[in-house]
């Protein structure tokens, strides 16, 4: 008897193990109920029709009938007339679970979940366009090349109908100047901003306030980062020549997290830096499409294209969950930066990309960002209304753009504060986790809100919940 079978019908492919003593009927059936016990065939899966499995098996129907007819009476297996038959639903041995729930973290042990998230760096992921995307996809995939359903080896760039439509987009709305071809689509910021590390020189600078994980990526890489200081006008980029750093991180439209733009004259003047030295500005452009009390701030990149690299994203303006970002290099860089990534064998979404460019150039990605600038806008309004009345005692800064507020507290009360957002169930970071570990002195006490990252309907909650959680270690009544 041949030991095993490949077999297929009816929608489903079995692997059967047919040997042992007995005839065919004796042997399906063993190796059918052994597939079930052991959990290779789960409850409700479908199995081929006894004509199909016969067919495949070269034997009569009647044997695949007779077998599946006495698991159904032993309970492995279900038949209903209309469905087929599938795997029976059962109870889980008390054996098993046990050992399951030994391997299972307890619910103590597993960090809680915040029943109000206000962690910045979020949008509202519940906004995400799923109609129009889908209406997107639909016509991107209808008309995509089969190129674009292969491997990337073909352009490592990124696909060409994105590249030309975020050098369109990006040149109307953010005043970026990059053909296609100096354009490189990555799988999300921090993936371009590590395919930059390694060739950007051994000393970077960086804003005194930024991320964390930022600095560490860049340290991974080889470079050490120095901080500048940052003050009401931004990054003090005068500071630069004294560092010995070759490149500066920034982040110019909406200073993460204080929110201020970097002021124009300090925009000239690291422009001005790089050209004297041959440095490069690295900009993050991560929220520059959220600005509500005044015009939008251009990118730095329209100063100096072959200076300054751009960096944008979609996790902003859509969703972190596309893990698409791309860069606008200067011409020295390119060639640079392809073959870095071929190194790293790094790919990115063909699928999503052509889609994105059809959202892009059908005019969905202006209306959507749009109508969540709109959204923000009033949610922050609330918000600073809220704080004001309830909690007068905090000053709320860094509120011109993007998706969260600075809220400066009082003197020694920024532990105080995070401890009472934590009882409440409230996600917010405190200020001091972004400052870097060499720049001077402390700074002022306060906590870091992201009003962009609730759904709409748990948003009015959320601010009740921080307002009485800063009520409760500040004092009021």
């Amino acid at each position: 008897m041949r030991e095993s079978w490949a077999t297929s019908g009816g929608g489903s492919d079995l692997h059967l193990d047919l040997a042992g003593p007995g005839g065919v009927r004796a042997s399906l059936t063993r190796a059918l109920r052994e597939a079930v016990r052991t959990g290779r065939l789960a409850p409700g899966t479908r199995l081929p029709s006894s004509r199909s499995l016969a067919a495949d098996l070269g034997v009569a129907r009647n044997t695949v009938a007779d077998a599946y007819a006495e698991l159904v009476a032993e309970g492995w297996l279900a038949a209903r007339q209309g469905s087929g038959t599938r795997v029976a639903p059962r109870a889980e041995p008390a054996a098993r679970r046990l050992a399951a729930a030994r391997r299972t973290p307890s619910a103590s042990a597993r960090a809680p979940r915040p029943r109000h998230d206000l962690r910045p760096g979020w949008p509202d992921v519940s906004a995400f366009p799923r109609s129009a995307w889908l209406t997107s996809a639909r016509r991107a995939l209808t008309a995509a090349p089969g190129t674009a359903f292969g491997y990337d080896y073909e352009d490592p760039r990124g696909r060409p109908e994105l590249r030309r439509a975020l050098a369109g987009y990006l040149a109307r709305a953010r005043g970026v100047r990059a053909e296609p071809d100096r354009i490189v689509v990555c799988a999300g910021f921090v993936r371009a901003l590590a395919l930059l590390g390694g060739l950007v020189g051994r000393t970077v600078a960086v804003e005194s306030r930024g991320l964390w994980f930022h600095r560490d990526l860049l340290a991974r890489a080889g470079a050490r980062t120095v901080p500048l200081p940052v003050d009401d006008r931004g990054a003090d980029v005068t500071a630069l020549p004294g560092t010995g750093a070759r490149a500066v991180l920034l982040t110019p439209a909406h200073q993460f997290p204080t929110g201020v733009p970097l002021h124009p004259d300090r925009r000239a003047a690291v422009v001005d830096w790089a050209r004297s030295t041959g440095g490069l500005v690295l900009e993050d452009d991560y929220d520059g499409e959220f600005r509500y009390d005044r015009r939008s701030v251009g990118a730095l990149q329209g100063l100096d294209p072959e200076r300054v690299v751009y960096l944008g994203t979609a996790s902003k303006s859509l969703a972190p969950g596309l893990r698409l970002a791309w860069m606008a290099l200067p011409g020295q860089l390119v060639d640079a930066v392809l073959a870095a990534r071929k190194e790293t064998a790094e790919t990115c979404g063909t699928l999503d990309q052509v889609v994105l460019a059809d959202f892009v150039e059908s005019g969905a990605y202006d209306r959507h960002v749009r109508a969540m600038r709109l959204r923000y806008r009033r949610r922050r309004d609330r918000l600073v209304a809220a704080l004001a009345e309830r909690v007068p005692a905090v000053r709320v800064t860094g509120i011109a753009a993007g998706l969260h507020v600075v809220l400066e507290l009082p003197p020694g009360t920024e532990e105080a504060v995070m401890r009472a957002a934590r009882r409440a169930g409230v996600a917010v970071e405190e200020l001091a986790r972004f400052r870097h570990p060499e720049s001077a002195g402390s700074g002022p006490d306060g906590i870091v809100v992201g009003y962009g990252t609730p759904p709409e309907h748990g948003f009015a909650a959320a601010v009740d919940a921080l307002c009485r959680a800063l009520r409760d270690a500040l004092g009021g009544d």
